[in-house]
């Protein structure tokens, strides 16, 4: 939102696609306090902050196309759009790709076991609970310490379940240490270190996990009927990868927010974003002006 509003703020032409009904990405379902500290100098939610992005990118003059997927993007500079009305070829002169981040899962892991319901990545799990409002289950094993994990662990303790435990492999608690402070700490969430997941267990629901402890290699079977994995973020520029070559992208192609790397915080996603915004847009319009178009 913050790129297609600084390019469209410029005059320029901008068409946003988004597979979401609403803009916003992820930040509907962080319900949780801790954005804007840095851009907006305020202490908001996820929703919150979402809502003045939005704001600004409907005031803006850009095009929003929702609940549409851009399957591919090709050297032509056209994008091959699939939405609720058809199908679209869309050419462009400059192509932002604000893709974020997509979730490692538990699958990526060495495991066995059977493959029951109640596993969940954080990002799902915050979801279905924020959003949907589902069960999720009421004891629960997180696999990871990172942000997301560290947030959802306190979510899941406000909401009357039981973190049994949080598993992390290293031998320190990973994300930022705000969270570290605000979630854990502050809810005295327990934290297994040097420990990870190797086996699960239930079908067609899960029933227990078994713990590994890395030190000593000896196991646990520990009974839950949720497990959360916060494993971490990888970009996701599969809608570009074909257009990769050995110097990188094409020169009109731009990685923007999350897509491009994993950013601690949205403030920052949104100051870099909008500024990429401003420059292709001045960029954009110093050209046309020297074509007389």
């Amino acid at each position: 939102m913050a790129a297609a509003a600084g390019a469209a703020e410029t005059g320029t032409s901008v068409l946003l696609v988004d597979e979401r009904p609403r803009p916003g990405g992820v930040l509907p379902q962080c319900i949780h306090k801790g954005f804007g500290r840095g851009f907006y100098g305020r202490d908001l939610t996820g929703p919150e902050y979402c809502e003045r992005e939005e704001h600004r990118f409907l005031s803006s003059g850009a095009s929003y196309l929702s609940c549409a997927h851009v399957s591919r993007i090709l050297p032509d500079r056209t994008a091959l759009i699939s939405g609720p009305e058809g199908f679209y070829q869309c050419f462009f002169n400059q192509c932002v790709l604000a893709t974020g981040c997509r979730e490692k899962n538990l699958y990526a892991l060495t495991l066995s076991g059977t493959r029951p319901s109640g596993i969940y990545t954080a990002g799902e799990a915050q979801e279905m609970l924020n959003l949907g409002h589902y069960d999720i289950g009421s004891r629960i094993v997180i696999l990871g310490t990172g942000d997301i994990g560290q947030i959802m662990a306190r979510r899941l303790v406000l909401t009357g379940r039981t973190v049994i435990f949080m598993a992390e492999k290293n031998e320190h608690i990973g994300g930022m240490e705000r969270n570290r402070r605000e979630c854990v700490e502050a809810y005295q969430i327990p934290v297994r270190l040097r420990s990870t997941v190797t086996k699960v267990h239930g079908w067609p629901a899960l029933t227990a996990v078994t713990l590994r402890h890395l030190d000593t290699g000896a196991e646990e079977i520990v009974p839950c009927d949720t497990l959360i994995t916060a494993l971490g973020m990888v970009p996701d520029t599969s809608a570009a990868d074909s257009l990769r070559g050995e110097e990188g992208y094409p020169a009109w192609l731009h990685l923007c927010g999350n897509a491009g790397y994993v950013h601690d915080i949205v403030d920052s996603v949104t100051t870099e974003a909008l500024r990429l915004g401003r420059g292709l847009g001045r960029e954009r319009e110093a050209e046309r002006s020297r074509h007389g178009v």
